[in-house]
């Protein structure tokens, strides 16, 4: 799994998957995905890596083009499949990996570093900060 390994901070590890393959009771074709695991990837607070778990439960629709993405129930994710009708399930468990992972990757159990909890504002030497628009206030009267 190159493009998943590519967004880790570290490969070692594992992730159990299943893959249900069945036809619904309108005969499209689906697979559902089921996986769980625990995968490393870099906190963009503290920049530090982390075990993130990630769960993936979903039902993909099997179609061969795309129009046919119209007919899915609301529950099915579209799946475009080769025309042979073959299927990878070792790219299909890492598109749903990967999707499953945050955009920002945050350790909950991290924290602020104190150089940036402890700085306070500037102000001006009155203890309040000037209003930007009070010169705009002399100028209307």
């Amino acid at each position: 799994m190159p493009r998943l390994c590519g967004a880790l901070a570290d490969t070692d590890g594992s992730v159990h998957f299943e893959l249900d393959f069945g036809r619904d009771e309108l005969g499209i074709s689906y697979v559902d995905v089921r996986a769980t695991g625990s995968l490393s990837v870099t906190c963009q607070r503290t920049l530090e890596p982390f075990d993130l778990p990630v769960t993936v439960d979903t039902r993909l629709g099997l179609i061969r083009q795309e129009r046919e993405e119209a007919g899915l129930p609301p529950d099915c994710e579209p799946l475009l499949v080769a025309e042979d009708g073959r299927l990878n399930p070792v790219d299909v468990i890492e598109d749903e990996l990967l999707l499953a992972l945050p955009l920002i990757p945050i350790n909950p159990d991290s924290s602020l570093p104190d150089e940036a909890i402890s700085q306070e504002p500037e102000t001006s030497g009155e203890g309040q900060s000037e209003n930007p628009f009070a010169v705009l206030r002399e100028l209307k009267k």
